[in-house]
């Protein structure tokens, strides 16, 4: 049997995984990003550590089936190029596919890691191998997948299932893409903090969180949430804004594209069964009333493996 590599090139790590066909992990192991130097050690290491590894354990090229890998920026899947990955330093475009086709030997395959992490969690988590999944991850930003039919929605130049920037607030914040409102600027881990700077002003009443922000202590996405979970009453007014806008953009996910599920990951998503519970409350408000009972809210199971799974399976797409 031949077996997968899947890589998820992130800002800080380079997470690599040996995997079979059918998606389980054998091996896997990290490397730290080199973003130094415009990050012109970045794939050249990937190369290097990929050799060893199958040097370590005894494998050759002819093992392994093909390479997948998810990066960030913007990707051209047909010509395995890069561009614009500025938290890699890659401001010019990168030729990886024919780096690492040239330093392995062995076929390779790229897509955005929104997208990969999307098909990891919709072939080997949550999802269930489904084929009409949408992935939403809340993490610094708010990224996304969306896989339709099987197969994921890529659109006209890449831009497609940019969740992230659905307008849920037509005269809110700022957003780093120009426009006003988006998901991420209320739904992230800066986002959170945002709506609860915002609301501590206005708020009057008796809050430990309202104590944090004025002290000037460090307030985290988290924080907002563990005090939601202790009934502070300004946390819980944060949380439930919070609740609303998500659930009427996973609504909306839903009444355009009735996925049998929608997965939310991410680290925000470790407040767990009780974000789970309050975007379900807001989904049902906004959903249509057959997607209501057909689309399911759930949350993430692979954590920090879906990159690697994902990128493992863009070998098995590019065969189909």
């Amino acid at each position: 049997m031949k077996k997968l590599i899947g890589i998820d090139l992130g800002g800080t790590t380079v997470k690599f995984a040996i995997l079979t066909e059918e998606g389980e992990i054998q091996q896997k192991w990290s490397l730290e990003t080199d973003i130094q130097n415009e990050g012109k050690n970045i794939v050249p290491n990937i190369i290097e550590s990929i050799n060893h590894r199958l040097n370590l354990y005894g494998l050759s090229a002819d093992d392994i089936l093909g390479i997948g890998m998810g990066s960030p920026g913007t990707v051209d899947r047909e010509k395995g190029t890069v561009i614009g990955a500025y938290n890699l330093n890659w401001s010019t475009l990168q030729p990886v596919k024919e780096q690492i086709e040239r330093g392995t030997g062995i076929p390779f395959n790229i897509d955005n890691d929104a997208n990969v992490a999307a098909l990891g969690e919709g072939w080997k988590g949550a999802g269930e191998d489904g084929a009409d999944v949408v992935f939403v991850t809340l993490g610094t930003g708010v990224g996304g997948g969306i896989i339709a039919d099987g197969n994921l929605i890529h659109g006209k130049v890449g831009a497609g299932g940019e969740i992230g920037h659905i307008i849920v607030e037509p005269d809110g914040y700022q957003c780093t893409c120009g426009n006003q409102g988006c998901l991420e600027t209320v739904a992230s881990a800066t986002g959170v903090v945002r709506l609860a700077r915002d609301f501590s002003e206005r708020y009057a009443g008796e809050s430990e969180l309202k104590w944090l922000i004025d002290d000037g202590q460090e307030v985290t996405a988290k924080t907002v949430f563990d005090q939601a979970k202790k009934e502070d009453k300004l946390a819980l007014i944060v949380v439930d804004k919070f609740y609303y806008y998500l659930g009427l953009a996973c609504g909306n996910l839903g009444n355009i594209l009735n996925p049998e599920t929608i997965v939310i990951g991410g680290g925000v998503s470790a407040a767990g069964d009780m974000l789970l519970n309050g975007v379900e409350e807001y989904f049902q408000k906004f959903a249509f009333p057959t997607v209501k009972t057909s689309t399911k809210l759930k949350l993430a199971q692979l954590g920090n493996d879906a990159g690697v799974i994902g990128a493992a399976s863009l070998v098995k797409q590019s065969r189909k």
